[in-house]
């Protein structure tokens, strides 16, 4: 890493030319190796948007009190980001490289990236979280910046800020330069293609990641249409614009566990979109298959979406159908889950109990199925 930007070094996630102490960071990177389902760092194709966890990753420690000053630097250039043109100047790029295979050193460069992004308030972009380990509560942060829309940054923009030259000069790229002088952001997108996942793509790889699902399949065991409660909070989770949802009698549900609507608009003049929800606590040995999206997909009204979500994953052919004739449903699976709960905090299997037992304990949910 460091032949490729002088002076950055070569260990850590937060890698700079300069000192955040004393303010005088020219030139940032962030490195992320992707394999660390604690923290998961996630780069969004479709909009840009690159979340960072910064480096308190463990009990003992105060917020910004770490080796590398990482957290220290994400404070203060998050805050001057909001303050004028001259201000912004001053922050350092960030230029974001992730391990490019299982071995070895390889790095691949992703892209520019600038604090915050054109759909994020102030509090989205960076938010203190908490984690518990061994007991214990401490806080990380947890950054969103935006890939900004430039193939490449050249060496001689990197060489002209490490010697302290004007940042808006040498060959400095036109994203950058808008926004610093106006906060304009001009994300790097990639519209979505068709794709078909498969099965390892869908369940977790990683032992944390299959315990997690253990933990809620193991909740629901015996009553696994109770799941659907479950599988209601984490759409929620995925989707924070969802109002009322009402999960369904069984006699009655005609194809869909539960029925809710979604809102787009301003606050005070708001839409809403209706849709359906399935909800499968399936085994990783059970794939949902044709059979049981078709039973979603014939109950679906004119201008409602779907949405399927299972514990297990879904075979090449519903995938095929969904996305070939172009049904409005979301595929959850597994790993989809395990993401959204890691998101959320909820990283071990012993979280995710305590948050199943708190939100869906046993009684509650059969009275409220009878």
């Amino acid at each position: 890493m460091a032949k490729l930007v002088p002076g950055v070094g070569n260990q850590g996630g937060f890698r700079y030319s300069g000192s955040p102490r004393r303010r005088n960071v020219r030139v940032a990177v962030l490195y992320t190796t992707g394999d660390q389902p604690d923290w998961p760092d996630s780069l969004d194709p479709q909009t840009g948007t690159f979340t960072y966890y910064g480096d308190n990753r463990s009990p003992g420690h105060e917020l910004h009190d770490t080796s590398r000053c990482g957290n220290l630097l994400l404070r203060d250039v998050f805050a001057a980001s909001h303050e004028t043109p001259e201000q912004r100047a001053a922050l350092p790029p960030f230029l974001l490289f992730e391990k490019a295979g299982p071995t070895g050193r390889a790095v691949r460069f992703r892209g520019l990236l600038a604090p915050g992004g054109p759909a994020l308030t102030s509090d989205d972009e960076l938010q203190a979280v908490w984690r518990t380990t061994r007991g214990q509560r401490f806080q990380n942060y947890r950054a969103r910046f935006t890939v900004l829309d430039v193939a490449a940054v050249s060496r001689t923009w990197l060489r002209h800020l490490l010697h302290d030259g004007d940042p808006l000069q040498g060959d400095c790229p036109e994203v950058w330069q808008a926004w610093v002088q106006a906060r304009s952001y001009s994300p790097l997108t990639a519209p979505a293609t068709t794709v078909i996942r498969s099965r390892e793509e869908q369940l977790p790889a990683d032992p944390k990641g299959t315990a997690i699902l253990e933990a809620i399949r193991g909740h629901f065991g015996g009553r696994e249409h109770d799941f659907e409660f479950c599988a209601v909070a984490l759409w929620r989770m995925m989707a924070p614009a969802t109002g009322q949802c009402d999960v369904t009698r069984r006699s009655r549900d005609g194809g869909r566990d539960a029925i809710g609507q979604y809102h787009l608009g301003p606050p005070r003049d708001r839409i809403a979109i209706d849709f359906a929800l399935e909800a499968k606590c399936y085994g990783p040995g059970n794939a949902v298959g044709v059979r049981e999206g078709s039973r979603l997909i014939s109950r679906l009204r004119h201008r409602n979406f779907g949405v399927l979500v299972t514990t297990s994953y879904f075979n090449r052919q519903l995938q095929e159908e969904i996305r070939e004739d172009q049904h409005p449903i979301a595929l959850v699976c597994g790993q989809d889950i395990v993401d959204i709960l890691r998101q959320h905090g909820y990283t071990t299997k012993q979280s995710v109990r305590t948050w199943l037992a708190q939100q869906f304990p046993v009684s509650d949910r059969l009275s409220r199925r009878s």
